[in-house]
């Protein structure tokens, strides 16, 4: 490996470190008792390496949201050309958003102590958004389209944020004890991204004339 490429690995090892401690201290204590300070101690960097990657604690809070984006469109164009594209993308949020090692409850728990900061849940509406431009490339590699030119792959990866969005608020909200988030989740995004087109995308009918 090149000195370059060890560097960039060991500056993105840093970001992750820091956005675990930032989001394990905003469950542990609640998001506006834990200051910079205090993630930086946690991650074991300093307060000026912890600017280097985040402006504020909110944004590293949140980072954890476009680092779960980054695998979920990777090991998109690592799975079955074959399998439906609902399917790949409901076990891939599933597998990020919905972990078997901890409870819904617990989790739930922890999910409302963040979302009681508005600085928070601002960052997270930020990152979810981001992550629909880099998700409608990888649809758009895997299904052949062209995210520049076809409607589809941008589409289907709105729906798929909007489904996790809408999936997530009412998890949180449901009054009693809300289904599984894992199902609930994967049944959301089965129901809401559309299929393949089927007739000629915009980018092969141009290429066709």
């Amino acid at each position: 490996m090149t000195s370059a490429g060890l560097r960039e690995r060991k500056k993105a090892a840093t970001r992750a470190a820091i956005g675990v401690a930032a989001w394990r201290l905003a469950v542990e204590r609640g998001p506006d008792r834990v200051r910079v300070e205090d993630i930086a101690e946690e991650a074991g960097v300093s307060r000026r390496t912890f600017h280097n990657y985040f402006a504020t604690k909110e944004e590293a809070m949140a980072s954890m949201a476009l680092d779960r984006a980054e695998r979920i469109c990777a090991a998109l164009l690592a799975r079955p050309a074959q399998e439906p594209l609902a399917d790949a993308l409901g076990q891939l949020f599933v597998a990020e958003y919905a972990t078997r090692n901890v409870p819904d409850e617990s989790l739930r728990a922890a999910v409302r102590r963040a979302a009681s900061n508005p600085g928070m849940m601002g960052a997270v509406e930020r990152a979810m958004l981001a992550t629909e431009a880099p998700l409608a490339q990888a649809i758009a590699d895997r299904t052949g389209t062209d995210a520049s030119r076809d409607l589809y792959p941008n589409l289907a990866a709105a729906a798929a944020v909007s489904a996790l969005r809408a999936t997530i608020e009412f998890w949180l909200n449901a009054s009693g004890t809300p289904p599984s988030l894992r199902d609930m989740l994967a049944r959301a995004i089965a129901e809401t991204v559309p299929a393949a087109p089927s007739r000629p995308t915009v980018k092969e009918a141009q290429d066709g004339a």
